[in-house]
């Protein structure tokens, strides 16, 4: 059995913790959803701070949400390639995914432009998020909330069971001419509610 002498072991070098997600992941276009001049077309946007209300510069956000009709979409991806030279194409303009996917900027801002989400079941139209950003060792799941049906919104039944301030982190607020203000804070004075799922 080899003894080591812990009291004069040299230090070793620290190592990075991954995942990088600013390699491969960010595609063009990823924060444009929404088929080019839709009339249902809403923008959402926002910064990820930290726990000390520092924006985050590197975080990547994931958006989900069904059409108006509240349906969830069939359309194939978002990242079209061109057959012969394997280029990227970007998004046909027509076709609804209901997917995109987003990397803040050096200020921890970041927006999509994506169809205004549909109510299906009991749940008030929501858009599905996840948070991929430094520190966390696995993503975190959110959901935005777009004001307009007060009735929808007090029904909802994840939003019922929050108190005030809680619901208050789920739900954007209006800003006009179909924009949205969704601040994430990853935990702190304010945090997001964030979801777990089993």
């Amino acid at each position: 059995m080899t003894r080591i002498d812990t009291d004069h072991a040299l230090p070793t070098p620290s190592h990075t913790v991954g995942p990088f997600y600013g390699y491969a992941l960010p595609f063009p276009g990823g924060e444009d959803i929404a088929p080019l001049g839709h009339p249902d077309t809403v923008t959402v946007h926002g910064h990820v701070y930290d726990g000390e209300g520092r924006p985050i510069p590197d975080a990547l956000l994931e958006v989900w949400g069904p059409d108006p009709g509240g349906n969830v979409p069939t359309a194939d991806g978002s990242m079209r390639r061109d057959p012969a030279s394997g280029g990227f194409l970007g998004r046909n303009g027509v076709e609804f995914t209901g997917f995109g996917r987003i990397q803040t900027d050096a200020d921890g801002h970041w927006y999509v432009r994506t169809l205004r989400p549909g109510a299906r079941g009991r749940s008030a139209p929501y858009l599905s998020v996840c948070v991929f950003a430094r520190g966390l060792l696995v993503h975190l799941f959110t959901r935005i909330y777009l004001p307009g049906d007060e009735a929808a919104l007090a029904a909802d039944p994840l939003l019922s069971r929050l108190d005030t301030g809680r619901r208050d982190t789920l739900v954007a607020g209006a800003e006009g001419a179909g924009t949205y203000r969704f601040d994430i804070r990853l935990q702190g004075e304010g945090e997001t509610v964030f979801l777990e799922f089993q």
